[in-house]
């Protein structure tokens, strides 16, 4: 059974300028102890979808019209704000991609850390304060009670995503939520980020959702992949079948802008980019949302008239195309 099912979620914004179909008709699972990722361009509703998990996004103007998000058989989409306090931290916890902004500048870390365990585990100050530095111990923060006192502006920005992701362990949750845990940290630390994420979730048996617009982060770390464009999943499958066999054309053309480090002559050649911009998800098509921008949008008259549906080409890998790949090969021969 799914730690975590989320059914035909809607998550719309209600502007001036009209109705924002953010998230419009997801559905996903993850499973106990196995990292689900959801990559796609800015703009597609990774983030929303996890704020959407989270209840944090601001309503007005968001609001959750419709769709079930089910966490170990409890209904989340109706708790009341008290009792989303308990799930939240405890239950499921979110690492956010900017630390600074995710911690108080003007609180200690160790404030920080211990107001966590106080809420949630019912610790007195000095338990929790001896937790906090074990925390830090196991991010990997050197000189950790020495550090507990200082403030995030003396931690460089890799220490201060260490610092957040030991507040999200702090309880350990079942689920982590990491949103782009690595987009403003260079590449050293971004891979030194990852491992810190996967050992933990190893040796704590958690769910983990990554968040990322990197395909090479989802290859490394994912053992499932849901690829999002335009407020929709347009492909889901392992992360050894969606590599081996990328189904959606959105899904091969983020393959092919990744750069080959293997090829010598790499260098020579421009990066493969794809045409135009993803719709106005105020005024979406009708049809395939990635039509106008698809190399095989004239495949296929209907792709252009209805939408396409999630369909399953092989078990447990769906597609939402008039076109997948392996029936373009068969046309072809």
């Amino acid at each position: 059974m799914a730690l975590l099912e989320v059914t035909d979620l809607r998550t719309h914004f209600f502007t001036r300028a009209g109705l924002v179909r953010a998230v419009d008709g997801i559905d996903f699972s993850v499973e106990k102890g196995k990292t689900l990722g959801i990559v796609g361009e800015s703009g597609s509703g990774k983030s929303v979808t996890a704020l959407s998990i989270m209840r944090l996004l601001p309503t007005p103007p968001a609001q959750i019209v419709s769709g079930s998000i089910r966490f170990d058989g409890r209904e989340l989409t109706t708790l009341s704000e008290r009792q989303l306090e308990d799930v939240r931290g405890r239950q499921i916890a979110m690492v956010f991609q900017d630390p600074m902004t995710a911690l108080n500048p003007t609180l200690t870390i160790g404030t920080q850390i211990v107001e966590v365990l106080q809420r949630h585990l019912d610790l007195d100050r000095h338990s929790a304060r001896r937790r906090a530095v074990g925390l830090l111990e196991e991010v990997g923060i050197p000189r950790a009670a020495d550090r507990l006192d200082d403030y995030p502006h003396r931690f460089s920005g890799g220490m201060r995503q260490r610092v957040v992701i030991a507040i999200a362990i702090a309880c350990e949750p079942r689920l982590l939520i990491a949103d782009e845990p690595t987009t403003a940290l260079d590449v050293t630390v971004q891979a030194q980020v990852l491992d810190l994420l996967d050992d933990l979730r190893r040796e704590r048996d958690m769910a983990m959702i990554l968040i990322t617009h990197n395909m090479g982060v989802v290859a490394e770390s994912a053992d499932d992949v849901a690829v999002m464009y335009a407020g929709q999943i347009v492909e889901q499958a392992s992360a050894h079948e969606l590599f081996r066999n990328p189904e959606h054309p959105y899904t091969e053309a983020l393959l092919a802008a990744l750069p080959d480090l293997d090829d010598t002559r790499a260098r020579e050649r421009r990066l493969a980019a794809i045409p135009g911009r993803p719709p106005d998800l105020i005024d979406p098509p009708a049809a395939c949302r990635f039509a106008a921008r698809c190399a095989y949008a004239g495949c296929a008259d209907s792709c252009t008239v209805e939408p396409p549906a999630l369909r399953e080409l092989r078990p447990g890998h769906w597609v939402r195309t008039a076109h997948p790949a392996s029936e373009r090969e068969a046309v072809a021969t």
